[in-house]
């Protein structure tokens, strides 16, 4: 692929955005070729603009050829036969790309059918073979379920076993291996490797990780606003880099650690042995034939001011055991809040206790309303549990939105108006704000840039600090686990198979499979 002065801008209630400025690179055959820079830069716009994947309202003007055909304004029926089957795209959202009313077997085959015309037993042995190269356990028993019933890391490797279904000469990979644990992360990006090796294939690698960059890219773009600021082999631009911009990417790691509990803190919430199964049901009678045991004699407790890490694997409970503390989801066992045991309360008792535990999603865009402004998002919370009620609630808004970090001018926008890590910062405004003792954060920053990821840590540690917050932190960054949390718990497919002081579990880990863990997170991660 070639790709001369493109230019995307898009325009919107008369007003005009350029997008894209004046960008060129090209991407030879077996080459993988890095788009880097932070939300906004204009990287996956390049990428969907060059095989006609924009609305309407994009004016593309610039050149791209694929094997010397130009696709800017090629009819529609030729770019058709080039999408999917010369060139094919993993998506960074997946939930967004799978369509929800149909099953795995039934998406993944559909393209095999389209473009190899396979049916029968013949798609049904493609597809598993797909399922079982991107690492999904026992995929026979998945080929029933629907997206909504797989973890995020589960759906992305689905999205990526549909890229590579029929072979692709180019692979454009839009943020792959964001919403993926670290084992799972090392095992794609392994496996995307051998079938470039294998079959000659091409890749556009679009990311904001630059460890990943670092061992995988031939070549390196970054860009900024729209622009390309440097270009280069990746091992000279790592070693070297010019650009002041790159040089602030490149800086970007998590470091320091969190403040010490304060002596005598109390315990904000603990469970004991807590058991979550979902039971299976089966025949007219709805008989209970079995459990998905999700969570088997999990036991944690977290003090005001201390952080618990919860790290593992896709589908191995993480938050499957956060929503169950929450009281979200039923479970077996106690769960004692603030000295209380809240399992056996209806939600009526339970409705004066939900102002103090709080949750912030992965997906800000997905938990935040699109039909409701930043103002009333942030403010619902005080309506609904009547908090201070003498003061005014656009007062209140404007005090946390300063708190972290947004500029309380603009209560008036929608999340859509924002970039991720703003809408991320709303998210936690819309927790903080209720003043919680317990704050859920599931995920926070696996979807942020390097340099915003380094901002939340650094938001969350002062709100910590300033209000003697208790955290249960779920992620697969470990490096932002280390940053953070005091206490580490890592679970296996809804086991607990270590836990203890953080230092002791990164320094000296007992178990293989937490080994594993610290192998691939830093073997992918430390060169960034």
């Amino acid at each position: 692929m070639e790709v001369r002065d493109l230019s995307v801008s898009f325009r919107q209630d008369g007003a005009e955005t350029n997008a894209v400025k004046n960008v060129s690179f090209d991407i030879a055959r077996g080459e993988t070729v890095a788009l880097v820079g932070e939300s906004g830069s204009g990287k996956s716009v390049t990428a969907l603009s060059t095989v006609s994947l924009l609305p309407d309202s994009a004016e593309i003007t610039g050149s791209v050829t694929y094997e010397g055909t130009q696709m800017i304004g090629a009819p529609e029926a030729d770019l058709r036969r080039v999408r999917g089957n010369d060139i094919s795209f993993i998506f960074q959202e997946p939930m967004t790309s799978l369509n929800p009313l149909h099953t795995l077997e039934k998406q993944l085959a559909e393209s095999i059918l389209l473009h190899q015309g396979l049916t029968g037993s013949a798609a049904r042995a493609k597809v598993l073979e797909l399922l079982n190269k991107v690492g999904i356990v026992e995929p026979e028993k998945r080929l029933t379920s629907y997206p909504h019933q797989l973890s995020g890391g589960q759906r992305q490797r689905v999205m990526i076993a549909m890229a590579l279904a029929n072979g692709p000469e180019l692979l454009i990979a839009d943020e792959p291996t964001t919403a993926l644990d670290v084992t799972i992360q090392a095992q794609i990006l392994e496996l995307l490797a051998d079938l470039k090796e294998a079959e000659g294939m091409s890749m556009l690698f679009i990311t904001h990780d630059l460890g990943i960059v670092r061992k995988f890219a031939d070549r390196v773009f970054v860009m900024k606003d729209g622009e390309i600021v440097e270009r280069g082999e990746t091992k000279a631009l790592f070693d070297d880099p010019q650009h002041p911009y790159t040089q602030t990417l490149l800086s970007a790691e998590q470091t320091g650690q969190p403040d010490p509990v304060p002596e005598g803190a109390e315990t904000v919430a603990e469970t004991d042995a807590l058991r979550i199964w979902f039971p299976i049901f089966r025949g007219l009678l709805k008989r209970t034939v079995g459990h998905i045991k999700a969570v088997n004699a999990a036991s944690l407790s977290v003090r005001a001011g201390e952080t618990v890490g919860i790290v593992g694997e896709s589908g191995s409970g993480k938050t499957t055991l956060a929503l169950a503390i929450m009281r979200l989801i039923s479970s077996d066992g106690p769960i004692v809040f603030m000295g209380r045991d809240i399992q056996g309360l209806n939600s009526k008792a339970l409705r004066p206790l939900r102002s103090q535990m709080q949750i912030v999603f992965q997906d800000p865009y997905g938990s935040l309303s699109p039909r409701m402004t930043v103002e009333e998002i942030i403010a619902e919370g005080l309506t609904i549990h009547q908090i201070d009620p003498n003061r005014d609630n656009r007062e209140m808004v404007a005090e946390i939105m300063v708190e972290v970090g947004l500029d309380p001018t603009t209560m008036h926008r929608y999340p859509h108006e924002f970039s991720g890590g703003q809408r991320q910062r709303i998210a936690i405004a819309r927790a903080m704000i209720l003043r919680p003792r317990l704050l859920v954060l599931d995920e926070p920053t696996s979807a942020l840039d390097m340099t915003v990821q380094v901002q939340i840590v650094d938001l969350l540690r002062d709100l910590q600090k300033k209000y003697g917050l208790a955290y249960l932190f779920i992620s697969h960054d470990l490096k932002v686990v280390r940053a953070l949390s005091h206490k580490v718990m890592v679970m296996k497919r809804g086991d607990v198979v270590e836990q203890g002081d953080a230092a002791q579990i990164f320094d000296n880990p007992q178990t293989d499979y937490t080994r594993e863990l610290m192998a691939a997170a830093f073997e992918v991660k430390a060169t960034g």
